[in-house]
């Protein structure tokens, strides 16, 4: 029964992926396309959380912690260079 609620999952936040990946492509403001890539950072882990799961290793936990500091990281940085200009003062 877990088979079929990991394949759901994971067919639920592909196609996440790929409605985030489609506001990337057609946004309109700067502002949207970075809510949608920092969505498709959370998502991305997601992923990698239900394919840790899958697999039964710890790897994968060890990866999401990385990518969510270095998503957490690059979106205040591209937020502050939207507002004030520049990242570091």
């Amino acid at each position: 029964m877990i088979d079929y609620a990991l394949y759901f999952a994971f067919a639920c936040f592909g196609s996440a992926l790929l409605m985030n990946l489609w506001k990337i492509v057609t946004a309109h403001g700067v502002g949207d396309r970075v809510l949608a890539l920092d969505t498709m950072v959370v998502n991305s882990i997601a992923i990698l959380v239900l394919m840790g799961i899958f697999q039964g290793t710890e790897v994968f936990f060890e990866a999401t912690m990385i990518i969510a500091m270095l998503g957490f990281v690059s979106t205040v940085a591209f937020a502050r260079f939207m507002l004030r200009g520049n990242i570091i003062e």
